[in-house]
């Protein structure tokens, strides 16, 4: 099990006003005054035996748990994880996905980016803010430890005394995932080997960490499968949602799948839609919804079915032509048995290829009355094109025609430092050429690696045009879930084709864009993304799909480094920042 601890939390400063309040009668008391706690975590990083779908195989998990522990916190809390690599042969780092960690760059967990990877037997202590409510989740961010197994939730409630704006009675959590048999290092080479081998598809979507492969817990509907004989207390055992009648439930659902495209529908029971990566959402209705990896979503089901009966939970593949079987588990209506199975085959996930459905879902995401809107005007615009190409015979994904190749030394420790040899001080193109066919596949398809960043003045708002293409191979082009992090930002619009201007900008919603961390751009589609740079540090925007990123289908965004305090020194114990001596330090 997890360690952790709940510390009341008093920063000085904090405590001088408050005592200065009870001088000179301010009128604060300490119930108004909402005192933050610390959430202290010690976990153990390492690889163990564990069998996710049924099959053994090696896991990386944390304190002997697969899926690693749930951290739950209530915005403004303080969470403290001392993080131990016990891996013996290679670095680790862990990304808190969706926190935004505004004062604390360097705990945002991505190795190169904002530190050096934690060494085996090393220690490391992220220590960060939760400012603000939602479903998110946690996960390796070096080399292909999330597909490892490396990930859990991160859920946050409001702050204490405060409750969301919609009503329900319990709540479930779901993280979703997809696994593979053979091991990430072979899927890593193949990626890396001339000519590219690619392991194929994954064999089980998890959920929760539980799946089933070579047997269905739904056979009878599926004459090529086996019935699964399980008693329920297997690792792999189906993560049963035991729900009492007539009551509303809250379903956190997040996707922290590798490659998938996923999609979730409960029989019988139609979703209402609250939340989207930790911010409301205009709710709306639908049958079914369609998550990338990255995403994050709260849905309220009332359990108003025959309460006599189960039905099921459907999560299968979508934008991929769909090798891996649908993960299944069960809407568990107590008092009935767990064992007693559906009276009707589980829902049908919709063709993987039918992105009109997708886009119609997608498309019914508005931010909630009273969210924050964006800035009218822009004062800059980067246009991304999404392309696949070649070095020397080398796969790589590119953006703008270059693949992004991490340096040595963490860039937020070597621009803090000013190292300039540390990595390219050349930005990167911020366009691509007007006449490029994204119909087609690019007529030059070499490429080059890069390592430049886009480097932002504080306040200043940016445009993201993300530009999606042709792939090497003709009539093909992919969905690409682009996060960034240390931002939520607002998804101003979708099209079809080449974004142009001023046509498309007619189309933008200034209105009442949702605001989101991860976001789709469909095939041969754009999408328009707008966010203010505010705070400080260095932060990556990347495709979530997890071979894409490791083929450097990624940028590096910067803003105010300058303003950033001190970073912890077993952040810097790596390249360039290792020799530098003097700097001055976290005690």
């Amino acid at each position: 099990m997890a360690k952790v601890a709940d510390k009341p939390f008093f920063p000085k400063p904090f405590l001088s006003f408050l005592v200065l309040s009870i001088i000179f009668g301010f009128g604060i008391t300490l119930s108004e005054a909402g005192f933050p706690k610390i959430k202290h975590y010690k976990w153990d990083v390492e690889y163990m035996f564990w069998s996710p779908d049924c099959v053994e195989n090696i896991v990386m998990g944390i304190n002997g748990e697969f899926p690693g522990p749930t951290i739950r916190a209530n915005a403004g809390d303080i969470v403290v994880v001392e993080l131990t690599n016990k891996l013996h042969t290679e670095g680790v780092v862990i990304h808190w996905h969706g926190i935004l960690q505004r004062g604390t760059p360097w705990a945002d967990g991505t190795a190169s980016i904002s530190q050096c990877a934690i060494n085996p037997g090393e220690t490391f202590t992220y220590r960060f803010v939760v400012d603000k409510a939602g479903t998110y989740f946690y996960h390796g961010h070096l080399g292909m430890q999330r597909s490892a197994g490396l990930y859990g939730s991160l859920i946050v409630d409001p702050p204490e005394g405060r409750s969301e704006p919609f009503h329900y009675d319990e709540e479930i959590n779901l993280l979703l995932s997809d696994w593979w048999h053979q091991s990430v290092h072979k899927q890593e080479v193949g990626l890396s080997s001339k000519p590219m081998r690619w392991i194929g598809e994954p064999q089980s979507i998890l959920i929760n960490g539980k799946g089933q492969f070579d047997c269905s817990i739904a056979a009878k509907y599926n004459q090529g499968l086996k019935q699964c004989e399980l008693s329920g207390k297997e690792k792999c055992a189906p993560f049963i949602l035991h729900v009492q009648p007539k009551k509303t439930y809250r379903i956190r659902i997040a996707s922290t799948t590798a490659l998938a495209s996923l999609n979730f529908a409960i029989g019988n029971h139609e979703l209402l839609v609250v939340e989207a990566d930790g911010n409301y959402v205009q709710p709306f209705v639908t049958s079914d919804i369609d998550i990338y990896s990255g995403e994050s979503y709260s849905v309220l089901i009332t359990t108003d079915q025959n309460p006599l009966e189960n039905y099921w939970v459907s999560i299968g593949v979508r934008a991929r032509l769909p090798k891996t079987p649908p993960g299944l588990t069960l809407l568990n209506y107590l008092p009935n048995s767990a064992s007693k199975l559906p009276i009707s085959p589980p829902p049908e996930t919709p063709h993987w290829e039918d992105f009109d459905r997708s886009k119609n879902f997608t498309f019914r995401i508005f931010a909630a009355m009273g969210s924050p809107k964006p800035p009218v005007r822009y004062n800059r615009r980067l246009f991304l094109l999404n392309t696949q190409n070649r070095i020397n015979g080398f796969m790589k994904w590119a953006i703008n025609n270059v693949s992004l190749a991490l340096p040595p030394t963490p860039y937020l420790a070597a621009m803090k430092m000013r190292l300039n040899t540390a990595f390219n001080q050349s930005p990167p193109p911020e366009t691509f050429p007007l006449n490029y066919d994204i119909n087609n596949p690019p007529p030059n398809p070499e490429t080059t690696t890069g390592n430049g960043v886009y480097k932002f003045n504080m306040g200043e708002t940016v445009d993201v045009i993300l530009q999606n293409a042709n792939m090497l191979n003709p009539n093909m082009s992919e969905i690409h879930p682009w996060h960034l992090h240390g931002h939520d930002f607002w998804v101003l619009g979708y099209g079809e084709g080449k974004f142009y201007a001023p046509e498309d900008e007619k189309k933008l919603n200034l209105k009442n864009p949702p605001l989101r961390n991860t976001v789709v751009i469909f095939p041969y589609g754009w999408t328009a993304i707008r966010f203010v740079a505010d705070n400080p540090g260095v932060w990556a925007f990347h495709c979530h799909i997890e071979p894409h990123l490791h083929m450097g289908m990624g940028v590096v965004f910067a803003e105010g480094v300058h303003m950033v305090g001190m970073i912890p020194p077993k952040a810097l114990a790596c390249g360039s920042t290792a020799l530098v001596k003097n700097y001055p330090r976290l005690p």
